[in-house]
């Protein structure tokens, strides 16, 4: 970017700084999280959590966020799942609850 007196203007981060700088941020990222883990009932049946999307190319989160959900749910998240096979699973599996697809069985899809 260009400043006022049209210099430009750069600066190099490192991993470490940019995460000084944006911790908290990246804590404010926890309280959707904590409200689905209030809201939901099923707390005891979380198996996996999974990651998906991200501002990087590779689709993976910081690791500061990735910190903080291990903090909360005591176990690695994953993150090794394609973000657009995962939208697509998401949506197949919404199109069989509002079809009334008895393969699903018990399967419970909440929106967060």
């Amino acid at each position: 970017e260009r400043t006022e007196s049209g210099n430009d203007f750069t600066e190099t981060l490192t991993r470490a700084k940019f995460e000084e700088l944006n911790v908290d941020l990246f804590r404010k990222t926890m309280k959707p999280v904590e409200q689905v883990l209030k809201d939901t009932i099923f707390t005891d049946d979380i198996n996996e959590i999974i990651l998906v999307g991200a501002s990087t190319p590779s689709h993976i989160p910081k690791p500061e966020v990735q910190q903080l959900l291990k903090e909360c749910f005591g176990k690695e998240p994953s993150n090794g799942i394609d973000p657009d096979e995962a939208v697509a699973y998401g949506a197949a599996v919404r199109g069989g609850i509002l079809s009334g697809d008895e393969i699903l069985g018990d399967v419970v899809l909440v929106d967060v």
